[in-house]
């Protein structure tokens, strides 16, 4: 009896074929497994019908723990094709089934740790070590299938025990495709700011005194660059902020262990296991009260963003240095990129680092690193990168079309919806320059081509100017494809619907900006959506931007539209006025404008947290996306909510004018502390009590809540509260990020169904 056997899934570069290979010598079968081109898995077996049947079911329940199997189509044959063995059988570049992919990169397995820790083995302090349970994929891939002749390590040839390694059925690296040792692999070496050679024994042991010497480095990962320094020196960290411009934008940090994590964070399990899962994401910790690192690493937050080593080449370091964590933030320019090439990285980065830590291996994918908090109990992305993408995300929405997204203009990724499964790039950020439209258009191409998806249609935002709008057009128009453009909050609420298998909810929408469908600024919005389409059924109110756009910079301007005809606005502003650029100048033009009444307006509940930022005077210039309302969050985790606001909410829309006005009167009575978990107390309330009103208008059971603004633990909990006491299921994200991160995964969803 013979047996054809196809399957679907994360089933190459992760051990899938010498699983295989060991199950099929275990039933006695004959035959072979075989890579496809379309990332999928061939399988042929010979011999008894029972055998083959036990062998099938041990596929499934045995299988490789990093392996996932989507789908495993058998068909059997009588006769015998006269197999003398069973073989791992050379790739094939065939194959046009959609939906498998390779898998994320994966952190170092406890195996290889002591392998490298172990002064006897060959493999001792070598930077590179991995087996076919951990190490790079995804940012080594070029194409489809996975084998060594398809990725990075193409150039580096196997000394002959690596070899032997390779081809041994009984050896942990039986077909790791990464496999190298310090005689054949890739290799490290140090330079200073200009290139030149750095004579050293050992890369990571010079490069660890360095960093304990004060010294900036930019480190060459597997995803792309790193910026490294001290956490506890503040001069390495005030010059990186000097020379980054980068003013008071909280620096990612890596720490030696869990251990070393408590010491100067809240960690609870859940935080605990994420830390030290095989992902090992940035996870954002409360800071403990026994913080002992510089307040230069995340200025004025109560938390800060944490991650283990996830590869040799980060223990090593830690190894050499007496640190207790390193920052290890993203080496890019402003609104472009990380940084992959080792030429580019020593003209980008030479004048801002004193020295390079490199390795000889192309990063052919780059990848940020995911970050993540616990909200509620339960993960919330704030970016979904690497050690998650390109993993698809199993929905319960089926669609007869392939789509492509390519989400909005802010902390962009790009989406493919095929065979009920969303596969959601690795974050590519902020489409304002050409460089990551570049990267956008290359990180899609290269997605399609994994999947081998066929798009029959293309989605992004609404907004007519964005960047991605013109890009998803181009495509449109090349392939002969519509082009659908989506509404920039239904596509935040078809996603969390999406994510949970929900085919009708109301939704609380919040976030900084998003084109509406009437051509205005929203941003704090009740909508009702069947996934197709969407109704507005309630916002916040519209609140004056004096000066359009600037007012997303200098929140002062915000807090002078509100309380404008309320308070003595020009003499609260003129008290403040060293906190815009052009001083009490500003100030008279501002109330020129007011006045005339010719100003855009916005419900943006990102710019009424900014607001209530600037008036307690926590923060009056925005250096980076959603600094005023996160050092809100800060100080809001140190108070109660002494005002109890009464909600007030007419006819759809939640009065905000009264929230600034009350915190205005409050000013000086009450702490600051107490004054910003009020404001955001009342928010929350207010929302939650408006989509409850939704909901029964529209006989709906279930209300969710998304958008940027969903990452804020207090406001997210007091929804949760409000909406369960009412008896409504609620929905928070737990797979996709609530923000613009996870956008282009519901633009997709409505795409899919509106061109179906």
């Amino acid at each position: 009896m013979l047996a054809d056997i196809l399957v679907k899934g994360i089933v190459q570069g992760v051990g899938f074929r010498p699983f295989v290979y060991r199950l099929a010598i275990e039933n006695g079968l004959l035959g072979f497994v075989q890579n496809r081109g379309d990332a999928g898995v061939r399988i042929t077996v010979e011999g008894q019908r029972s055998d083959i049947e036990r062998f099938i079911t041990q596929l499934k329940t045995r299988k490789p723990p990093l392996c996932e199997i989507h789908g495993l189509t058998v068909t059997y044959r009588d006769g015998a094709e006269g197999f003398s063995t069973f073989e791992i059988k050379e790739s094939s570049r065939g194959g046009s089934e959609k939906g498998s992919t390779i898998p994320p990169d994966i952190s170092i397995c406890s195996q290889c740790l002591g392998e490298m820790l172990d002064p006897k083995n060959v493999r001792y302090r070598y930077f590179f070590i991995t087996c076919t349970d951990c190490g790079p994929r995804y940012t080594i891939i070029r194409r489809l299938p996975y084998d060594r002749a398809n990725t990075s390590m193409l150039p580096f040839k196997m000394c002959s025990n690596c070899e032997r390694e390779y081809y041994s059925p009984d050896d942990r690296r039986f077909h790791a495709q990464t496999n190298a040792c310090p005689g054949c692999g890739p290799r490290l070496f140090l330079t200073d700011n200009v290139g030149k050679p750095v004579d050293c024994e050992d890369p990571t042991v010079k490069a660890g005194q360095l960093l304990d010497e004060g010294c900036v480095l930019a480190v060459k990962g597997n995803g792309g660059f790193h910026l490294v320094c001290s956490t506890t020196n503040p001069e390495p960290l005030s010059r990186l902020r000097r020379v980054k411009t980068r003013k008071t934008k909280p620096f990612a940090i890596m720490a030696r262990n869990l251990q070393t994590v408590r010491s100067f964070a809240e960690v609870n399990v859940l935080e605990a296991e994420l830390l030290e899962s095989y992902s090992k994401p940035i996870v954002l910790l409360k800071k403990s009260k026994r913080y002992f690192l510089s307040e230069l690493v995340s200025p004025s937050l109560h938390t800060v963003g944490v991650m283990l080593p996830y590869s040799g080449l980060h223990l090593l370091l830690f190894d050499s240095t007496r640190e207790p964590a390193l920052v290890m933030t993203s080496a890019n320019q402003p609104n472009e990129p990380i940084i992959i090439e080792d030429d580019v990285a020593r003209k980008m980065l030479g004048g801002i680092v004193d020295y390079f830590l490199l390795h000889n291996r192309v990063i052919e994918q780059r990848c940020d690193d995911t970050v993540l908090r616990v909200v509620g109990g339960k993960r919330t992305f704030i970016r979904r990168s690497r050690g998650f993408a390109p993993a698809p995300i199993h929905l319960k929405v089926q669609s007869t079309k392939d789509a492509l997204a390519l989400g909005a203009e802010l902390n962009a990724t790009c989406c493919i919806l095929t065979s009920g499964r969303a596969y959601i790039s690795q974050h590519i950020g902020d489409v304002e320059t050409p460089e990551t439209l570049q990267f956008l258009g290359q990180a899609a191409q290269h997605l399609l081509g994994l999947t081998k998806a066929q798009p029959g249609c293309v989605a992004c935002d609404l907004h007519p100017r964005f960047s991605t709008t013109f890009l998803a057009k181009q495509l449109g128009d090349r392939w002969g494809i519509p082009t659908v453009r989506v509404q920039h909050h239904h596509a935040h609420l078809s996603k969390l619907m999406a994510e949970h298998g929900v085919g009708e909810a109301v939704g609380i929408v919040c976030d900084g900006y998003g084109y509406g469908s009437d051509g205005g600024a929203w941003g704090g919005e009740v909508l009702y959506s069947d996934m197709e389409s969407f109704k507005r059924l309630g916002h916040l109110q519209e609140q004056p931007m004096a000066g359009g756009d600037l007012a997303t910079r200098y929140p002062l301007r915000m807090v002078a539209g509100i309380l404008h005809g309320r308070v003595d606005t020009a003499s609260l502003l003129l008290k403040r006025s060293q906190h815009l650029p052009h001083g009490t100048a500003e100030v008279e033009v501002m109330m020129k404008q007011l006045k005339s009444g010719r100003v855009p307006v916005t419900s943006s509940c990102g710019r009424i947290l900014d607001a209530v930022s600037a008036l307690l005077g926590i923060c009056y210039e925005r250096t980076y996306e959603g600094e005023p309302a996160m050092k809100l969050e800060a100080l809001a985790a140190r108070g109660r909510d002494i005002l109890r606001l009464d909600v007030k909410v007419s006819r759809g829309v939640v009065d905000t004018s009264n929230l600034l006005e009350e915190l205005y009167e409050n000013l000086g009575r009450v702490s600051m502390q107490d004054l910003a978990f009020s404001a955001q107390s009342y928010l929350a309330r207010s929302l939650g009590e408006l989509a409850v009103e939704a909901a029964q208008s529209e006989d709906v059971s279930v209300i969710g809540f998304t958008g940027g603004v969903a990452c804020n633990e207090h406001i997210s909990n007091t929804i949760r509260s409000v909406v369960e006491e009412r008896g409504f299921a609620f929905l928070a994200h737990d797979k996709v990020p609530p923000g613009d991160g996870g956008i282009s995964l519901g633009q997709a969803v409505v795409a899919a169904q509106k061109t179906s």
